[in-house]
């Protein structure tokens, strides 16, 4: 028997068989794939949250970009508008119609003459349909809200706000642009209120709770149609006067009261000053009967609402 001695480097344990190297190599791909995989997975998601957060709408940023869109538009309409506006001032049409007194009375007694026919139609026009649908009924709902809403927030919230809060000289201006629109949309909105209440109650229905309620639509509109044409333009004609005698004398810029300084000896500035006064108190008395009368149809709606 030969026994077989250990020489030189040699050791007694086992040679590692060729399997074990292969396995190795075979582990080592598994983990290679998927960590391959993994990252496939996160660069999926990663893209995905990507599309999500392009395609998804961030509104702050949304809104802004409305608002800066639509204030451009609107700032465009409204220098194509003054353009057009200063080319119609230089027309012979334009200062027979703004600056004589002729076309106002023609819009009054042409608004005379087409409320009293609304009001006392012909025959045959009594003898047409007067059923009464949702979208009459809408429209007349909201030219009366709308007018109601504007005589409170004009009289009570924005005429006293500002009055209380910006100077004299600023409050002026303010009002001269407010006036004229104020006083046209409701006059406008008293016609639209007074011409659908007929057209639902023609003159054959009437009883005195409708007479009554014809008759204060018919008043507020002409009251205001009246301030605007008769009272409006020389009240700022006024404002004008006035702010240009105080700006030469430095006074006008106290907030919440009048106080004219060393005009108070100027009796041409005290002349105009008691004209603007004067022009100011029928304008707040008319409004105030018009607001009046408005109430009183609110009281008149609400006695016939049926919803509560």
């Amino acid at each position: 028997m030969c026994v077989r001695t250990l020489i030189g480097n040699e050791t007694s344990e086992p040679i590692a068989p060729i399997t074990d190297s292969k396995q190795c190599s075979k582990s080592r791909v598994k983990e290679k794939y998927i960590k391959l995989y993994e990252e496939m997975i996160e660069k999926e998601k990663l893209q995905r949250q990507r599309e999500q957060a392009e395609n998804a709408l961030f509104l702050p940023d949304l809104a802004d970009d409305v608002l800066v869109a639509s204030t451009n538009h609107y700032s465009q309409i409204l220098k194509k508008l003054s353009t057009y506006y200063e080319v119609m001032r230089r027309s012979k049409v334009f200062k027979i119609l703004f600056y004589t007194t002729q076309p106002a009375h023609v819009i009054m007694i042409v608004a005379v003459l087409f409320v009293t026919s609304v009001l006392f139609p012909i025959k045959e026009r009594i003898q047409s349909s007067n059923h009464s649908s949702r979208m009459m009924s809408f429209i007349y709902l909201t030219s009366f809200v709308i007018h109601f809403g504007a005589q409170i927030w004009m009289t009570f919230v924005s005429g006293l706000s500002l009055y209380f809060a910006l100077p004299r000289h600023a409050f002026g201006e303010v009002q001269r642009v407010l006036f004229p629109r104020y006083f046209t949309i409701n006059a406008c909105l008293s016609l639209i209120t007074l011409l659908i209440f007929v057209k639902h109650h023609p003159t054959h229905t009437w009883d005195s709770e409708i007479a009554v309620q014809v008759g204060a639509m018919s008043g507020a509109f002409f009251l205001e149609l009246l301030i605007r044409l008769y009272l409006t333009p020389p009240l700022l004609q006024l404002i004008v006067q006035k702010n240009n005698f105080e700006r030469a004398a430095g006074v006008g810029n106290e907030i919440g009261r009048h106080n004219p300084g060393p005009l108070k000896n100027c009796t041409h500035y005290m002349k105009i000053h008691r004209a603007f006064r004067r022009v100011h108190v029928c304008i707040a008395m008319g409004n105030m009967l018009t607001m009046a009368c408005t109430v009183l149809h609110l009281y008149y709606i609400a006695s016939k609402l049926c919803a509560l």
